[in-house]
């Protein structure tokens, strides 16, 4: 067990929480979660959440959330400044949701070393399939929120992940994680969460091979 304290590197997505999970249940303290959002559009960088919905998983936390709002050409410089935030609350660490891409770790690592943090990977190199099934079996929910259309079809959107979701999307010859990028997820309830998070389907929307989910 340790009192040290963290930030979360935080997408509102399946592996971002089972980390967070795994960082808690080990005793770290999280003070913050940190995300990216578009400077021209309410959403959040990779999974395409709106603000409310951010602050609405924040508040069920009881985390803070600290927004890198960013164009792409700032996007290293908005996230290190809000890693200078969270270590002003006390972080000395950054964890982050990554299971076994290299590239992606390296700029994790990247970004921790200029601010002087120190990297933390909880999932980092785990079996895929086992880590989705832990996330299921520790009694999370989240709905599939984006999916590649050369991977996956648009009846996937809006699903509740389950084992059985999963067998269906390998059937698809998807990985089961999706780390691959063939589909996100936004997570709405668990063990860390103080109420569900609830939101109205607006339909889903196709554009440039991916579909979304538009929730608000």
């Amino acid at each position: 067990m340790t009192n040290e304290k963290f930030v979360m590197s935080f997408s509102g997505g399946k592996d971002s929480i089972l980390a967070l999970y795994r960082m808690i249940k080990r005793g770290y303290e999280p003070v913050a979660l940190v995300t990216t959002t578009k400077k021209s559009e309410d959403k959040s960088w990779t999974h395409g959440l709106s603000e409310k919905l951010l602050n609405k998983v924040s508040e069920s936390l009881e985390i803070p959330l600290l927004k890198a709002e960013c164009d792409v050409e700032e996007y290293e410089e908005k996230f290190e400044e809000m890693l200078k935030k969270a270590k002003e609350m006390g972080a000395s660490i950054c964890a982050f949701g990554d299971i076994d891409i290299e590239l992606h770790k390296q700029w994790d690592k990247d970004r921790c070393s200029n601010v002087d943090l120190k990297p933390e990977f909880p999932l980092w190199q785990e079996d895929r399939e086992n880590l989705v099934y832990e996330f299921i079996d520790s009694g999370f929910t989240t709905i599939i929120k984006t999916v590649n259309l050369q991977n996956m079809g648009e009846e996937f959107l809006g699903k509740k992940l389950t084992k059985k979701v999963v067998e269906d999307i390998k059937n698809t010859g998807s990985d089961a994680c999706g780390e691959n990028g063939e589909y996100h997820t936004f997570v709405i309830d668990g063990p860390l969460f103080k109420k569900s998070i609830e939101f109205e389907n607006k339909g889903v929307v196709l554009d440039n091979g991916y579909g979304y989910l538009n929730i608000k």
